[in-house]
């Protein structure tokens, strides 16, 4: 049977047909590519749109950040050339300039239309310092922060830096132009934390802080300018063991005016003391805190820390 022809009727609307959905599919295509294509240039491709704006020369960059580098070691860091415009900039390459700087934890870059570069850091805070050589140089000052990264310090103040402890009984490694993250600084940040906001009147004391024997007793020493070794215990907590201490340097200077050689808080309640002259130890276990966690009798002690808890 012949089949009926099509009418005009319906030869035109499945010519309309197609063309609608021809249309349809140029302009999704369209819309995809463009937005790649954008998405691509901000992700910091510097090829990307060249030439389909007018290059604007790069006249402010912006720095937010958390810590103490400044815009004028951003501006040397990135070194951005000459009139360079923001879509020539290759923001891959200057964020990894930026993280070669042990000192920055995370940054972020974003052009800011027309000229205007963004960048934003998050830094990390020195908790601790230290002296290492480095490839047969001198010997310099490094800082470590609470997560265990070593970092050449720039910014800081001088006066916040002679605050901070030196870290010793720790052995630094490099790998990949790096100093391999110390352990259990998080631990030893936790202590020096307390310390300073609890009892800075101790903590302003402190000269170094050894982790020798964290690993292998749970044990972190304190060198004190008037005593030599105090052991601080990882199993307690820190703010009663301070509270301790407070305690046992005030009897031990009422009673003796002399200061201990060693305390071991690391023990529980019953804490050992030893002064140079042996015939003081006796009268400073007498004076040390009890089994039953009260002070034993005697002197009163002025401590900050002892008004504020109960040993």
């Amino acid at each position: 049977v012949k089949p009926r022809a099509m009418s005009s009727e319906g030869r035109r609307r499945l010519v309309w047909n197609g063309v609608r959905t021809a249309a349809l599919v140029a302009i999704l295509g369209g819309i995809g590519w463009g937005g790649y294509e954008i998405a691509a240039a901000l992700r910091g491709s510097p090829k990307r749109f060249h030439g389909a704006a007018p290059s604007v020369p790069v006249n402010e960059i912006v720095l937010i950040t958390d810590g103490v580098l400044n815009q004028a070691w951003l501006i040397e860091t990135l070194a951005l050339p000459k009139n360079a415009s923001l879509m020539e900039l290759d923001l891959y390459r200057l964020r990894s300039k930026l993280m070669a700087h042990a000192q920055v934890r995370s940054a972020t870059l974003t052009r800011n239309f027309p000229a205007t570069l963004a960048v934003s850091l998050s830094e990390y805070s020195p908790v601790a310092r230290m002296m290492a050589q480095v490839n047969g140089e001198e010997p310099r000052m490094f800082f470590v922060a609470r997560e265990g990264i070593v970092f050449d310090g720039i910014g800081f103040d001088v006066e916040m830096v002679t605050t901070l402890p030196w870290l010793d009984g720790v052995k630094l490694t490099r790998k990949n132009d790096a100093f391999v993250p110390i352990a259990g600084m998080e631990t030893v940040a936790d202590l020096l934390a307390k310390a300073k906001m609890e009892a800075e009147h101790l903590y302003r004391s402190w000269t170094v802080v050894s982790l020798g024997r964290l690993e292998s007793d749970g044990e972190i020493e304190v060198r004190d300018r008037s005593v030599a070794k105090i052991f601080f215990g990882t199993n307690e907590d820190f703010f009663r063991q301070l509270a301790r201490l407070d305690l046992l340097l005030d009897t031990a200077r009422a009673q003796t005016d002399k200061s201990p050689r060693e305390i071991n808080l690391a023990i529980g309640a019953q804490v050992p003391v030893s002064f140079d002259d042996p015939t003081l130890t006796p009268l400073a276990m007498k004076s040390a805190v009890t089994q039953a966690g009260r002070p034993s009798p005697g002197p009163p002690a002025s401590s900050n820390l002892q008004r504020k808890t109960k040993l």
